[in-house]
């Protein structure tokens, strides 16, 4: 009776333990994004502002600075672990009810972050590309109308 508690008793902490690397591992990933972003535009710039809180959810926001410096706040963004799945979540202001919309991660190939929700009307996917400690591509892509279309941001650290 002893080694068969043992046993599973070993086998939580196994568990556990591998759980929490994996939360571990996962929040490392999208380290690159952190800090704040710009991409210039012929209307002004876009910015995108990474942060980490100490539940290990990433935290962004993104806005607009018109070449007059006043800028508008064009959404709110979180990447979160939810059991086993990673999720980035926008909310758009005076969109959707003021709720949020969830895309899954489904891919991770290449330091290429593709997150996908087939449901939403556009964009279907949001990626996101590591392309080294000053520059970071995003894209949005899907079919709007019947028509696919794709907007890229290419960003380089402020």
């Amino acid at each position: 009776m002893k080694r068969i508690y043992l046993f599973i008793v070993i086998l939580l902490l196994v568990g556990l333990y591998s759980n929490v690397k994996a939360q571990k591992g996962e929040s490392k990933t999208f380290q690159f994004v952190l800090g704040s972003w710009e991409m210039q535009t012929p209307k002004g710039k876009i910015v995108e502002q990474w942060s980490s809180n100490a539940d290990k959810i990433l935290k962004g926001k993104s806005y607009r600075i018109n070449t007059k410096g006043d800028s508008i706040l064009t959404e709110t963004l979180e990447i979160r672990k939810v059991g086993k799945d990673t999720f980035y979540c926008s909310t758009v202001p005076n969109q959707n009810d003021g709720k949020e919309v969830c895309f899954k991660l489904i891919s991770t190939k290449n330091q290429i972050y593709i997150f996908e929700n087939a449901a939403h009307d556009f964009p279907q996917r949001i990626v996101y590309q590591n392309l080294g400690k000053n520059e970071m591509l995003a894209w949005i892509e899907g079919e709007l109308n019947g028509k696919s279309r794709k907007s890229e941001f290419r960003y380089k650290r402020q």
